[in-house]
């Protein structure tokens, strides 16, 4: 789960991490009235979406020559007159797509006199399963640049989860980014108080793009990104009240009803696998034969018929679906309880669209004549090349180039 940046203040706040004062709006008078609570004479409008890029953004409604989705105001009015120009408008940025994000919340935070920029973040390195610290004197900019362009300027720090945090790790953040003296212990305490959120919240990144020196000589953080591991969920009912659902997939809301793991994609092929390794693999087999998957979805090893029908219908409901390639390795998933839901859901939803199965493993035969006697039109495969053959062919009919 993904929160807004004022949310993720709000919580660092919470936990002693330097953030400047700033008030979240859901209206024009809303903005102005946060802007007046605070002193001034400089105020930052900042348009709350769950995509980065905000501030080289641009909003469809006023062209490409409008302004982005973040901007200095330097007066009540400008934040009026911002704020209108915000609210309600489609935001595109570099990680939202060419489609964009309705922007439905503002930030309204104080100005800050910036002197240097930096980029701090905790992750989860899955390769090592500890902390990772990453830092770069290179604030402000997407760390994905900065890693392309000039990886050198780039830290990595991983903590021993047997010792946790230690004073050597904020000695060597400060170190990465040229900090000595009294800022080189803000830096230390600064860790240390992000490093306690990232395990209060079972966060899996919390990202600091930028933490910058003040005018005064303070780091302070200037910008937040964090997301939560939902594996974590049952533990933090306080945070489930951030989730903004206006922000997320409508399908992948649906989905997390049934514990199904979906992703939507931009292709044309629905993908139905149980296990992420397969449903990896699935997908890249479709590449490789010439389609493109319109999703990621593993049903999980241990769904029954109700939840395959729930993921078929899901599937389904994208307009932009027009094959299925249900692709199953039947261990603690039973193949005939795979084929049950799928001929429940394709005679519920009146498929019309191709549909390749491929099962394999526990009862597989029982599984095959469940759809062999269905009487729907679905193509058995014998393995998953000739699933994806199968497919990309079926699909390339029926959408003619």
């Amino acid at each position: 789960m993904n929160i807004h940046e004022y949310q993720a203040k709000e919580l660092l706040a919470k936990y002693g991490v330097p953030v400047p004062a700033g008030y979240p709006a859901m209206s024009v008078e809303e903005a102005v009235e946060a802007a007046k609570k605070l002193p001034g004479p400089l105020w930052v409008v900042k348009s709350q979406i769950h995509a980065g890029g905000r501030g080289k953004g641009r909003f469809k409604e006023l062209g490409p020559e409008g302004k982005g989705g973040v901007r200095l105001a330097r007066s009540i009015d400008e934040v009026r007159e911002h704020a209108q120009e915000m609210l309600g408008k489609t935001l595109v940025t570099v990680q939202t797509g060419p489609a964009g994000k309705k922007v439905q919340r503002l930030y309204i935070t104080d100005g800050v006199d910036i002197e240097k920029e930096f980029y701090l973040a905790l992750l989860v390195d899955r390769e090592s399963g500890r902390v990772a610290i990453v830092a770069s004197t290179e604030g402000g900019v997407e760390i994905e640049k900065v890693a392309h362009e000039t990886p050198e300027k780039i830290a990595t720090i991983n903590v021993d989860p047997a010792t946790r945090l230690m004073p050597h790790h904020g000695r060597e953040v400060a170190a990465a980014l040229g900090l000595t003296g009294d800022l080189a212990k803000q830096a230390g305490k600064v860790l240390a108080k992000l490093y306690e959120t990232f395990l209060g919240t079972d966060a899996s990144q919390i990202e600091i793009n930028p933490l910058a020196i003040t005018g005064t000589g303070e780091l302070m953080v200037l910008d937040a990104k964090v997301g939560f591991d939902s594996n974590a969920d049952f533990r933090h009912p306080d945070l489930e009240q951030l989730r903004d659902l206006a922000e997320e997939e409508p399908m992948e809301i649906e989905a997390s009803k049934y514990d199904l793991s979906y992703i939507k994609l931009d292709g044309s092929i629905g993908c139905m696998v149980n296990g992420a390794g397969l449903a990896m693999a699935t997908m890249d087999i479709i590449k490789l034969e010439g389609g493109e998957p319109a999703n990621f979805l593993d049903v999980g090893g241990g769904a029954n018929k109700e939840k395959v029908t729930a993921a078929f219908k899901i599937i389904l409901s994208d307009p932009a679906v027009k094959g299925i390639l249900v692709n199953i390795f039947g261990g603690i998933m039973r193949c005939d309880i795979i084929a049950e839901g799928i001929v429940a859901a394709a005679r519920e939803v009146d498929l019309k669209v191709p549909l390749v199965v491929r099962l394999e493993g526990t009862n597989v035969q029982q599984g095959k004549d469940i759809l062999a006697s269905s009487g729907l039109p679905i193509i058995p495969a014998n393995d998953l090349g000739d699933a994806a053959r199968k497919i990309v062919a079926e699909v390339k009919e029926a959408v003619p180039a």
